[in-house]
């Protein structure tokens, strides 16, 4: 969703509540939620969470994005990986690289960096003051802040409002899940993993399999 620092960060006002916080998880995750079989998204199959034989020599706890086929993997102990369908940055707004999880928040604020701004203006603009936590934030429910070094990329992995555009190029250079995806994701990845960022062209799968 980000691609350039801002002149100065811009916070939101207010911090929600655990209480608002559960309430609102409990508004963007579907009834009897089962994360393999629940799609009321209309999401393509292969899109919805699976457990899946990873390729030997992964690191445990790191996360690969495969941007060609959607998918974001994460590594587990054992020789396996959840992955979950994404969406990736349109045009060339998707930036391939290794980065390193330094920062995770529940419920986040949201403000559009000034090249956002200038770049899409009638999106934008309204929020340059940013944009208050709560299920139509542009990062959703959770976010996994991606750094170079200690330097904030303005790029993240998180929830979007916009289920349907996973599987596409949709937004302006983060990794969109499903929120209830990403709830679940969240709680598994600790800070200070490393989250690579495959070419859209890809470097081949990161399962055993093809």
């Amino acid at each position: 969703m980000f691609s350039a620092p801002i002149a100065g960060p811009v916070f939101a006002s207010s911090w929600p509540t655990e209480d608002q916080k559960a309430a609102w998880d409990a508004q963007v995750t579907p009834p009897g939620y089962d994360p393999a079989t629940t799609n009321p998204w209309g999401l393509h199959p292969r899109l919805l969470p699976q457990r899946v034989e990873a390729r030997a020599g992964l690191v445990p706890g790191d996360i690969h994005v495969d941007a060609t086929a959607r998918y974001l993997y994460h590594i587990e102990e054992g020789g396996t990986a959840m992955r979950y369908g994404v969406a990736i940055g349109r045009g060339g707004l998707y930036e391939p690289g290794t980065y390193t999880i330094r920062r995770k928040v529940e419920w986040p604020h949201w403000t559009p960096t000034q090249t956002m701004i200038e770049r899409e203006p009638e999106a934008y603009a309204q929020y340059a003051d940013g944009m208050e936590p709560g299920p139509q934030n542009a990062l959703g429910s959770r976010a996994l802040y991606l750094f170079v070094g200690d330097r904030d990329t303005y790029l993240r992995i998180h929830g979007t409002p916009y289920p349907r555009s996973i599987g596409s190029r949709a937004s302006s250079g983060c990794v969109r899940m499903v929120m209830a995806h990403i709830n679940d994701l969240y709680e598994q990845v600790e800070t200070g993993v490393t989250a690579h960022l495959y070419p859209a062209a890809g470097d081949g799968p990161v399962t055993a399999h093809s």
